[in-house]
């Protein structure tokens, strides 16, 4: 019979380094290239990232301001969604492409779609799904 060990479970926890400003920019100016990409709308782009319009289309003509951890979060998931379709479509334009399609993982929905509910809990769904589809690789 296999006795039970006690883990010593008081140490510090591991977490992640906080995105930088810096990081949140260069993953904003990335993101503005995979939304001409995924060929969508300003709309869109002001959805995902959790802003209004305005300043999305200021942020893309001028730069990107203060970024709120929210939004780094977001470009963060955005980043792993883009990262996860390269890595399992060798094509880049069917990766590109499988955003719009319908997804029966998503109940029919594209993966644009479950997206667009605006919440950061939608991308890091898209990103999950991803991230388990190419567990196995």
């Amino acid at each position: 019979m296999l006795a039970l060990e006690r883990i010593d479970t008081s140490g510090p926890a591991f977490r992640a380094e906080p995105i930088t400003q810096d990081e949140g920019a260069a993953m904003f100016r990335a993101a503005l290239n995979l939304f001409g990409k995924w060929d969508i709308t300003d709309e869109q782009a002001a959805i995902l990232l959790d802003m209004p319009v305005r300043t999305y289309r200021r942020w893309k003509a001028e730069g990107p301001g203060r970024l709120s951890r929210d939004g780094r979060a977001r470009l963060s998931n955005l980043m792993g969604i883009h990262k996860a379709l390269r890595i399992i479509f060798t094509d880049p334009a069917r990766g590109y492409a499988w955003i719009k399609a319908a997804n029966t993982a998503f109940g029919g929905a594209r993966a644009l779609d479950v997206m667009l509910g605006g919440e950061l809990t939608d991308l890091m769904r898209v990103r999950r799904y991803l991230d388990a589809e190419r567990a196995g690789w």
